[in-house]
């Protein structure tokens, strides 16, 4: 299909780009939407299937490359205060794609044969999901899981922190938690929470024991680890930190421990 100018905000085709505030997005559940051509174009490697794309015209050389490479999907293409109008925000990166969501990754097989895994237990924040996926697929993490409570990774924000590596990246969402930890374990995994308790390891003790096969499990801001997953895991782990300082934030908590502990 080729290359549409938009002419009305109206127009019933732009409906996946129309007013996309958290709200909205959060109740999008089959499809996705990746912002920045950078972005776009690792969706695309990844294989997802685009439904259309959105342009601002004076990325031309963008509009003719999505336009030759899939003509299947509509290009739309208008001024940037129109496509801000039309969206609810400045469109600073030149591109938006909206994409097919994927099936969900069967557990079983994402974790037969991996040896690093990340767990994420009720992560809200989408920038730090964003941050933990971009993390985990540079520091060698075999998968990452999120408990049901925990945001999208194919959520807009989480897509454009991660740079995209939320679709390289293997993950699957958890149906129950901390029921899920049984799962693991199955698997053959030792489960150690990231978390500040009287009898927790330092991560170099544990990264030293060299774990054939871990799960960490990384809590949301502030709460930390539920109480019922401490005493479901194997132990706890702590990253030490200087006199005055507690903690860091999961993000950079999450990047830490996943290269003091990564598979060797």
């Amino acid at each position: 299909m080729s290359m549409i100018r938009i002419e009305s905000l109206d127009d019933p085709r732009l409906g996946d780009y129309r007013g996309l505030t958290d709200a909205a997005l959060a109740k999008t559940r089959s499809r996705f939407i990746a912002e920045s051509t950078v972005v776009v174009r690792r969706a695309l490697a990844s294989g997802a299937v685009p439904r259309s794309f959105l342009v601002d015209e004076r990325h031309g050389a963008v509009v003719e490359e999505l336009a030759a490479a899939h003509p299947e999907a509509p290009v739309f293409v208008g001024e940037g205060p129109v496509l801000e109008a039309l969206t609810g925000f400045h469109l600073h990166r030149g591109a938006l794609g909206s994409f097919e969501r994927p099936a969900p990754a069967d557990l079983d097989a994402l974790l037969e044969g991996a040896r690093r895994v990340v767990v994420l237990e009720d992560v809200a924040e989408h920038t730090n999901v964003g941050a933990i996926f971009r993390s985990a697929a540079g520091l060698g993490i075999d998968a990452v899981l999120l408990s049901p409570r925990s945001a999208d990774p194919l959520y807009r924000r989480a897509i454009r922190v991660s740079m995209g590596t939320v679709f390289s990246q293997p993950w699957a969402r958890l149906d129950a938690w901390p029921e899920g930890i049984a799962a693991l374990k199955r698997h053959g995994f030792e489960v150690h929470a990231l978390e500040l308790t009287d009898d927790a390891l330092s991560i170099e003790e544990l990264a030293a024991r060299g774990p054939e096969r871990l799960a960490l499990v990384l809590g949301t801001e502030g709460a930390g680890i539920r109480p019922e997953t401490l005493e479901a895991v194997d132990g706890a782990v702590l990253i030490p930190m200087r006199e005055g300082v507690s903690s860091l934030n999961v993000g950079a908590a999450a990047a830490v421990a996943m290269w003091e502990l990564r598979a060797r």
